[in-house]
């Protein structure tokens, strides 16, 4: 499966690794450690060296609670990184953020996917990356960032993920953003209990078969730590084994904070599947 994003072209035909570079103060994993514009391409840059496919900057935590950013301070934080990551990575660089500003100013700067929470809800976005040649990161959530863990609710949470993730995905075709330029997210974590989250990576296949290639972000989410009793700074285990389990699955694309040790499980991965 070919995904066409800016000037790359990504050869989906097995799992790849995109790294995260967390560019706020406030990030529930490694929030504050890179939020210098020089802080944040050093370690972009190691992601790339440990085997990371995609680099994908934040400067707005999505955590549970986190308060937005405004937009003036969300572009100061990751402009100047994407600018100094253009031509210099060599890798996609991806933009997460759900603001259109944001995303027409980061396609400007060099970036080449816009990963968005909202799936483009927000008003103007679908707009925005039409009228670029970047690829898009569809997501589910269930409410907002500030609210999505407080009571979250389904009746089937893995048939409802697939029908919004469907729907968006027209909404973005009709906006002529072609499939090719598609990538999907089931959002864990996102208006999601435990059982939910476990539910889909379960059955991780049906979002797999929506046509498109789907990206996971399990790397050190609460889930993991409820699973195996650990605090956010000691899942790297379990993190692994989410994502051997999705790329087994047929996940394309795994989100994580560990690139070097996601690389490596996933080579064994390849290996099996005979790639």
């Amino acid at each position: 499966m070919i995904f066409h994003c800016g000037q790359y072209t990504l050869d989906l035909s097995r799992p790849r690794v995109m790294g995260i570079v967390n560019v706020t103060p406030d990030s529930f994993s490694d929030g504050g450690r890179f939020s210098a514009t020089e802080a944040a391409v050093r370690h972009a840059l190691k992601l790339v060296a440990e085997g990371a496919d995609i680099l994908d900057i934040g400067g707005e935590s999505s955590r549970p609670g986190a308060m937005p950013v405004p937009l003036d301070e969300e572009l100061r934080r990751v402009i100047p990184v994407i600018e100094a990551l253009k031509g210099k990575a060599g890798v996609p660089v991806s933009i997460d953020t759900y603001k259109p500003e944001v995303m027409r100013a980061a396609a400007a700067a060099g970036a080449d996917i816009v990963n968005d929470i909202y799936a483009l809800q927000s008003p103007g976005a679908l707009e925005a990356v039409a009228e670029t040649n970047v690829g898009v990161c569809l997501m589910h959530m269930q409410g907002n960032p500030q609210t999505m863990q407080a009571d979250p609710q389904y009746q089937d949470v893995v048939g409802e993920v697939a029908d919004f993730l469907r729907a968006r995905m027209a909404a973005a075709e009709e906006y002529g953003i072609s499939r090719e330029r598609i990538l999907l997210d089931p959002g864990f974590g996102f208006g999601k209990r435990r059982v939910h989250n476990i539910a889909l990576l379960r059955e991780l296949e049906t979002l797999c078969a929506l046509g498109r290639p789907v990206l996971v972000g399990l790397s050190r989410k609460s889930v993991l730590g409820q699973i195996v009793g650990a605090d956010v700074n000691a899942r790297l285990h379990a993190s692994l084994a989410a994502a051997v389990i999705a790329a087994m699955k047929g996940v394309r694309i795994l989100r994580v904070h560990d690139v070097k040790a996601t690389v490596d499980a996933l080579g064994v991965v390849s290996a099996v599947e005979g790639r």
